[in-house]
């Protein structure tokens, strides 16, 4: 079970080695970014996302920085203030391999100390790839804004240094896309790493909004069978059945199981009855 937490993603920023693009607009997989990174939280309490408004996967609490362009503390602040649960995961909007898994390894982690973050390939903090305590990260952020009267400008290195953090090496999930270098080798690992299958039924899922979970082998499987038993053409149009047939009987990976079961019974009928045509038997 997830430990209890919210959720604060930063999305501002000017990008200037993305030349001014909307960077978690950029799609990686045929999603934007900012939607990869809020389909790897899905169980926050409350996320907040902190920039400018824009078309998300599902629904979010805005906030902005103040004063407006002020860096990552003042956002940081600002998205804390909608918070209340004991942890908080900060993370920012260009995380397009951050995964549901190692949030929880994440939050798990933080439970034992102030927080937790993740490391780069170099071994390097990345401190918007992390989950923190909230109590400690909002007070270490009142004491610097007493100290120098605002957080405009302040590295966020200065909280994090008086916080006890562990660290998990994780290069894969920490991975930014800060330059078109960066984006263009998250899209082709997509489809050079063995995940464009999982990438693409992702990808799906978020564009029709469904959150159903299912057996992909089991649908495999089905295909194959039709395709080989039947006719080739008989794939697609078959699995296409099982999920209609799935919604009508109200939808869930039960249902879609269930019938996949019958349909690929269906498949081994009917092979066998064109064995026995083939042998000339009744």
């Amino acid at each position: 079970m997830s430990t209890p937490h919210d959720a604060v993603i930063l999305a501002g920023g000017r990008a200037q080695r993305l030349g001014g693009a909307d960077k978690p607009a950029v799609t990686v997989g045929g999603r934007t970014l900012l939607d990869r990174v809020l389909a790897a939280c899905p169980d926050a309490g409350t996320t907040v996302v902190v920039g400018p408004r824009r078309p998300t996967v599902r629904p979010v609490t805005w906030a902005r920085e103040h004063p407006p362009g002020g860096g990552p503390l003042p956002a940081l602040a600002a998205g804390l203030r909608h918070c209340t649960r004991e942890t908080v995961l900060v993370l920012s909007a260009d995380l397009p391999f951050l995964d549901p898994g190692t949030v929880r390894a994440l939050l798990g982690a933080a439970t034992e100390a102030d927080g937790a973050v993740l490391t780069d390939a170099g071994g390097r903090d990345q401190p918007l790839a992390a989950a923190y305590r909230t109590e400690p990260l909002y007070r270490e952020l009142g004491l610097l804004a007493a100290e120098h009267g605002t957080l405009a400008g302040l590295p966020l290195r200065l909280p994090l240094a008086e916080l006890t953090l562990r660290r998990l090496h994780r290069p894969g999930a920490s991975l930014d896309c800060d330059t078109w270098q960066d984006v263009g080798t998250a899209r082709a690992r997509i489809r050079d790493d063995g995940s464009v299958l999982d990438e693409w039924i992702a990808a799906v899922k978020a564009e029709l909004g469904i959150e159903l979970d299912v057996d992909l082998a089991v649908l495999l499987d089905l295909a194959r069978d039709a395709a080989h038993r039947v006719t080739r053409p008989a794939a697609p149009l078959t699995t296409f059945l099982i999920g209609y047939a799935a919604a009508q009987r109200g939808g869930g990976p039960e249902a879609v199981a269930e019938a996949a079961r019958r349909a690929t019974e269906l498949t081994a009928r009917w092979a066998a009855e064109a064995e026995q045509a083939d042998e000339g038997g009744s």
